[in-house]
């Protein structure tokens, strides 16, 4: 199944401090967004070329707690612990197009892909793998793991105004998309096996994982980790 690159996840401790973290970056700052009341969470978003956007994304502090851990692990120690340094590069989302169905797709291969839950925003309406606790998506072989942000959770949208097509694109186009990982080529395994080894680059490097989007805009090139 091909899949195309969605968005960007840029995970904060709160909104304000994501917007001015990639306004100080990009020259632009994430706008507009709503509340996720299943997930306790609230975003702002930030249109970009091509059809891809960015997504700023917090613990809502005036939402109840859901009753399921929150997505991309903003309820596991080490994410918060890394979010107390600041908002930074979490994740990305890859986006699978009709006719292909990932409901269908994740059912086939429940050991592989994560539920595919139902989500609503407004008039927006997706579906969107997320693991049951919560974590991040992970490739997983021989008693080995490889995720940590760098495999995408996939996305399908049910509405033909969905992000990418209906936010103002502002003048920022993602050139590349990168990562290092100590398991990279468990990691490409996974990519391949999805339809996403296109859309990153990852390469193998001790120490934790990290993600690089590099974004051309009009102070020229940046680089968000």
């Amino acid at each position: 199944m091909k899949l195309v690159l969605d968005h960007l996840v840029v995970a904060a401790a709160d909104l304000d401090s994501g917007t001015r973290h990639v306004a100080d970056l990009l020259g632009i700052a994430p706008a507009g967004g709503g509340a996720h009341p299943r997930m306790g969470t609230h975003n702002r978003v930030l249109g970009m070329a091509g059809g891809v956007y960015l997504e700023v994304i917090a613990i809502d502090p005036d939402a109840p707690a859901p009753q399921r851990p929150r997505w991309f692990g903003l309820d596991q120690p080490a994410l918060r612990a890394r979010l107390a340094d600041g908002p930074f590069l979490a994740h990305w989302a890859a986006r699978v197009a009709a006719p292909d169905d990932l409901s269908d797709w994740q059912a086939r291969h429940p050991d592989r892909i994560a539920p595919a839950i139902p989500m609503t925003r407004g008039d927006l309406r997706w579906r969107l793998t997320v693991p049951d606790d919560g974590s991040l998506p992970a490739w997983r072989e021989d008693g080995q793991a490889a995720g940590a942000g760098l495999l995408p959770t996939l996305i399908q949208w049910d509405v033909e105004a969905y992000p990418g097509v209906s936010l103002p694109r502002q003048p920022l186009t993602l050139l590349s998309l990168t990562g290092t990982h100590p398991r990279a080529a468990l990691l490409h395994q996974g990519l391949a096996w999805l339809g996403a080894d296109q859309l990153i680059t990852v390469e193998q490097a001790d120490g934790p994982p990290r993600l690089a989007a590099t974004i051309d805009t009009a102070q020229g090139t940046r680089t968000l980790t």
